[in-house]
């Protein structure tokens, strides 16, 4: 059998606060608001933080979640402009 080492070792490596990413993916439109909004999200979600730092799969949902909402953070400021 192959890989079973390797996926011994990432899972003893893995860090006792990761939250999983059943857990990632219901706060994480969360997280990615308090990035957008320049807040240190990780100090307020330590567990997601230490998720993403070792799950590849979320991390790319995070950071196209983040620029979805940064995208949109930008497009409703040009609205309001437009509309006052």
């Amino acid at each position: 059998m192959t890989g079973w080492r390797e996926g011994l070792e990432r899972f003893l490596a893995t860090d006792p606060n990761d939250v999983g990413c059943d857990e990632a993916m219901a706060a994480l439109h969360l997280y990615a608001e308090l990035l957008a909004a320049g807040v240190d999200a990780a100090e307020h979600y330590p567990g997601l933080a230490a998720h993403l730092a070792a799950c590849e799969a979320c991390a790319e949902d995070a950071d196209g979640l983040l620029a979805a909402v940064r995208d949109h953070d930008q497009h409703s400021g040009d609205r309001d402009d437009t509309e006052q």
